[in-house]
């Protein structure tokens, strides 16, 4: 390790692979600043910390910059407002913030900013005249794969244009991204399918790596359910969009046509319910609900399936598995290092309804040994933590300092 070396850290909304390294960076006593829009630290007062809930950390509060406009009024107004200006707003807000950060770099004493997709380039752009190291997290696949897929989604499934909302970006915000990539000294990814989504002028040219997303802590572990098995309970958790894959699931039951599951959905729908349930037989739905209450449904369900075009490493896949819950996924998840084959569950080709029928139904006919696939899937996701995340990208960015 560096000797001295302190790391500032940049991210607009603070999320659980950001509170882990937070936390990681504190304990190692690395962490000089934390940069977020709306955010306050452990020592903050208890009213401020209980109004604020997802966005207080538990580190010091002197060691976390806000910068509160316009991400407060996005916030309190972005219910009525529409889905193009909830969109330019989120842009704006994350990179005033980048902004904020690049101005303030010469009063700080660092050697290092982790920062993240959308948020870096204004920063990295002074911390290289600086002569600070830039150490980037890329979170989901490449804007390039991503339009891409989406764009042959558009085609396969028209009606689903309205849910594909990453194939509109304006050109500048792509650019920053490229050149985010570009000012990067080292990238990270949190899956093997992003890391390769990267393009092999950037993979080739500077360090890259995976480094997993660790799985949730649960304290209750018992998932079997005590009624007579004949039914597969089939969950669904995501934004019910076909970057999620949802068409494909809806045709892979038509295609089923069996009374021996049932199927819920955890999900915001971005249509009317009604364009959901008009191409699929009755489901559950649930629209919104605390992680709680996720956990508990997962408990409840024998399978949880997603069969996503493309993600960046889907968290809902680990929570599922610390549940007991075997997955059935594409690689375009990012979780193919969770599956162990008819074990943890299956991996399934992307846009490949009939073999994810095909996969269900397996599950139906073999739904008496779906008990024992539960604790494997539990003791794989002790495999992963977040603690080892945090401490993977600590070493990774040691490592690079170190030339």
């Amino acid at each position: 390790m560096i000797e001295n070396s302190k790391l500032l850290i940049s991210h607009p909304t603070g999320n659980t692979f950001v509170r882990a390294l937070l936390q990681e960076c504190e304990k190692q006593d690395l962490l000089a600043k934390f940069f977020t829009t709306v955010g306050k630290g452990e020592n903050s007062n208890y009213l401020l910390k209980k109004i604020l809930n997802r966005r207080s950390y538990t580190i010091p509060d002197e060691k976390v910059c806000s910068q509160w406009f316009p991400e407060i009024w996005r916030l309190l107004l972005g219910k009525y407002k529409s889905q193009e200006k909830r969109k330019y707003e989120t842009d704006r807000s994350y990179e005033l913030l980048d902004k904020k950060v690049s101005k303030n770099l010469d009063k700080l004493n660092i050697s290092s900013i982790h920062a993240y997709e959308d948020g870096a380039a204004h920063t990295f752009s002074r911390a290289k005249e600086l002569g600070i190291r830039c150490s980037y997290e890329l979170p989901i696949a490449h804007w390039g794969t991503v339009r891409r897929l989406l764009a042959e989604e558009a085609e396969r499934y028209p009606e689903w244009i309205p849910t594909l909302d990453s194939i509109d970006e304006n050109e500048e915000k792509l650019h920053r991204k490229e050149l985010e990539l570009e000012l990067a000294d080292c990238i990270s990814c949190p899956s093997e399918f992003v890391l390769q989504s990267i393009p092999k002028s950037i993979l080739n040219s500077k360090p890259c790596q995976v480094s997993n997303f660790g799985s949730p802590f649960s304290q209750n572990n018992s998932t079997i359910r005590l009624e007579n098995k004949k039914i597969l309970k089939i969950l669904f958790v995501g934004s019910m969009t076909q970057r999620k894959g949802l068409a494909d699931l809806f045709t892979a039951l038509r295609i089923l046509k069996t009374d021996k599951l049932s199927l819920t959905i955890i999900g915001q729908p971005l249509k009317p319910i009604n364009f959901y349930r008009n191409q699929c037989y009755d489901f559950e739905h649930i629209r919104s609900c605390s992680n709680e209450k996720v956990k508990s449904t997962m408990r409840e369900h024998d399978i949880l399936v997603l069969p996503s075009i493309v993600e960046g490493c889907a968290l809902v896949q680990q929570e599922a598995l610390s549940c007991g819950l075997p997955l059935l996924i594409t690689r375009n998840t990012g979780g193919e290092e969770l599956i162990d084959n008819q074990k943890t569950g299956f991996i399934v080709p992307i846009r490949e309804p009939n073999m994810i029928a095909e996969k269900i139904e397996w599950f139906i006919d073999n739904i008496e040994d779906i008990h024992l696939m539960k604790s494997y899937c539990i003791k794989k996701s002790k495999d992963y933590s977040w603690s080892k995340y945090a401490q993977n990208l600590i070493s990774f960015l040691n490592n690079q300092q170190e030339y």
